[in-house]
């Protein structure tokens, strides 16, 4: 078994996940390592690896190096090692679903097959914890769902009704199916938020890319009461909070994890 390593700039990370994804549907593997720099892998038998330029050509100028090593075969297996329970201690957990059930009074089970994750990275906690820290109740919107955490959790903590878009047919799958397998009611549907108008919602979660942010803000024609805004990096964060100020939503909270940034913003009354 290759193990095949693209190791890029953080900054360009998750626009090379996305590309990345498309070259191997069935999976990559994030790192986080120092100096600002992550690195995504790939595993399968010789043949089975995306081509070397195709690799090369879907990082670009965010590549800082590829690198192939030969593995034990028993990947398959200790690919799970890296879902780990996310929990936010007395009040939530989000566990893959080979972990033990949780203590908190919320115990979320998702199933991140291979693409997605179970919550644990900085962007998805992060609106996590900006989320238990309002008062529930109303309607909500998960924009660019994945796995469907967020969607997930905030039908167990009593937002409704609650819809989950995203653009991956993938996503949409693994939304429902996890949905179902914590018995909770959300509207999932593929939505492109380029060019589809934006359902009205009171509270609304965009786990999404800095840049993806600002352009949807420039669409957003009725702002929700309440939205958290992640995916941000550090240096990008004054800009979206900049671009959802000229829409009516006012910064009240920001959270930051390592060069990552939160955004809560309320609407300006």
């Amino acid at each position: 078994m290759l193990r095949l390593a693209v190791r890029v700039r953080l900054e360009d990370a998750e626009l090379v996940l996305a590309e990345l994804l498309e070259l191997a549907p069935s999976g990559v593997e994030e790192v986080a390592l120092p100096e600002g720099v992550v690195e995504y892998a790939v595993y399968g038998a010789p043949g089975e690896l995306p081509a070397l330029p195709d690799v090369q050509a879907a990082a670009g100028g965010a590549l800082v190096e590829v690198s192939t090593s030969e593995i034990d075969d028993d990947w398959s297996e200790r690919w799970r090692e890296f879902h780990r329970p996310l929990v936010l201690p007395a009040r939530l957990t989000v566990r893959p679903p080979w972990e033990p059930p949780g203590r908190t009074p919320i115990d979320l089970v998702i199933d991140p097959g291979q693409a997605f994750g179970t919550g644990a990275h900085a962007t998805t906690r992060m609106c996590l914890e900006l989320m238990l820290a309002l008062e529930p109740g109303g309607s909500f919107l998960d924009l660019g769902s994945g796995s469907g955490v967020l969607a997930i959790a905030a039908a167990r903590l009593g937002f409704a009704p609650v819809l989950a878009l995203d653009n991956d047919p993938a996503s949409v799958a693994a939304t429902r199916t996890n949905a179902r397998a914590n018995r909770v009611e959300v509207d999932v549907r593929r939505h492109d938020l380029r060019t589809d108008p934006t359902p009205v919602a009171q509270t609304i979660a965009a786990n999404l890319l800095g840049r993806l942010l600002t352009v949807w803000a420039e669409r957003l024609d009725q702002p929700p009461e309440r939205l958290i805004a992640s995916g941000v990096l550090v240096e990008e964060a004054d800009g979206v909070a900049r671009a959802f100020a000229a829409r009516g939503l006012l910064e009240s909270r920001r959270n930051r994890s390592g060069g990552w940034v939160a955004l809560l913003f309320t609407r300006r009354p």
